[in-house]
Parts: C-alpha cells; structure tokens; sequence
C-alpha cells in the first residue's frame, strides 16, 4: 500500500534498513549513503528539534532556504512529520513563516527563530559566526532523542509544500509519492543542477513512496558529469542507476 503520511513513508523506508535510500554525490568528492534506517533516524532527531525546541505544529509555516541536498530531504521530511509547511524562498505569496531554515544566515539577519544548517558531510558545528540566537543545526539535532517524542496529529487537508510552482496539502503530497507505475525505477538518478528545492523534494518524495532509492548529485558535481560522459556513465554503473528523474 502506497504511504498517505510521512509516519507511512518512513515505516515503508524502515521495512528494509540497511538498504541504501539516498546516495548524495557533493562538491569536491563528497560521497554520502543514506539507509533506509540511517535516514529515519536523522528525521526522527530533527524532528524532535523541531517539535520540542520550536513548536513546530499543523499550520507552522517553516521556511527552508537551503539548495536541493540530502540534508534538505532530512528537514523538509521532518518538517512533514511534524505535520508543518514547507515553504521555499520561490513562494510568492502568504503569510511570514514562524521558522526559517538556512545555510546562509547572512540571508536573514534578524529572523528569528533562526536554525543554521551546515552542508557537509563531516560538519560538527557551523563554520562561521552565528547571528545572536541562532541554533547551530549541527550541534543542535545531535542532541534529541533517537525515539520520536510527541508530535501532533498530522491534517491531511493542512498545507504541506508550498513554492513558486504550486501548493500541496499533506494529502496531495503524499498520495503523490506514491503513485508512479510499477515499472518504476526503482534506482533514480536526480541532478540537482539549476532546479529548485520545491521540485527536487517532489522529485525525490516521488521516488521513495514508490519504495525506490535516489541518487542525488549535486550542481557543481553535475556540471563535472555532463562535461565527462564517460566518469558519468561510470556512476550509473557503480550506482546501478535504472533512470533518471
């Protein structure tokens, strides 16, 4: 049965733990898998952040101003967890939102609540000078429980995406995820270059309800393939890429 909620989603993930999930290829060589058991554990921590440090509830609006990458899918599943709003910096329209997400917090002086997200792989704490009240995203998620705590009842009719493209509920979003025909790939290639988060996350939701696996490339590191066809084809072999999104 395909997942209606993001609760549906990770138990489906969950069936098979040490399955490789998400497979990110970043700048400079980064290379980061992702199990299926590995991958709830970082929504289920961030999540616990989210719930217990900010409130996040139904109807909280989160901003997510980070680039398509593993660890936006880590917060904007644990966003959806916590029955909130993904919101991009491409909506137009609609309220402020009650929280902002970021790795660049010279984006946002003076927003506050402000939680700093740090990229790379091996990042214990954010790199740089944090804003007065910050939390370090880094430090801060490590420190929540592996269990999910409390967490409100997700609304399926409540806002769950909204971009520059469209706006889903967290009914639409999930009902979604799961829809992609049988023959589905189940190994998916998705480069990340010039596309925006809102469709990246869709992208990536896509092809997890449909019990499959990603493997994300980031802007620079698809530049590089492009202009290499052949280290290209040589991914798609070690992956065993099926398709791309």
């Amino acid at each position: 049965m395909p997942p209606t909620t993001c609760a549906d989603l990770l138990r489906m993930l969950t069936t098979e733990p040490g399955r490789p999930r998400i497979t990110w290829y970043g700048d400079a060589g980064e290379r980061v898998e992702l199990s299926g058991a590995v991958l709830e554990n970082w929504v289920t921590k961030t999540t616990n952040l989210l719930v217990e440090e900010f409130d996040v509830e139904p109807g909280t609006r989160v901003l997510l101003d980070l680039p398509p990458h593993w660890r936006s899918v880590v917060w904007a599943l644990a966003t959806w967890r916590s029955g909130a709003c993904v919101v991009t910096p491409e909506a137009a329209v609609g309220p402020p939102p009650e929280l902002t997400v970021t790795d660049d917090p010279g984006r946002h002086q003076g927003s506050d609540p402000l939680v700093v997200v740090s990229l790379p792989a091996l990042s214990r704490r954010y790199d740089g000078v944090l804003p007065s009240g910050a939390v370090d995203a880094a430090s801060a998620v490590m420190t929540y429980g592996d269990v999910l705590g409390s967490v409100p009842a997700v609304d399926p009719d409540a806002p769950a995406l909204v971009d520059g493209a469209s706006a889903e509920t967290h009914g639409d979003l999930f009902r979604l995820s799961g829809t992609m025909p049988d023959h589905a790939p189940r190994r998916a290639l998705h480069e990340v270059e010039d596309r925006p988060l809102g469709a990246s996350l869709r992208a990536v939701l896509e092809v997890l309800g449909a019990g499959g696996s990603v493997v994300l490339v980031s802007g620079e590191s698809a530049r590089g393939l492009r202009a290499d066809p052949e280290r290209r084809r040589r991914l798609i072999a070690s992956e065993r890429v099926t398709s791309d999104t």
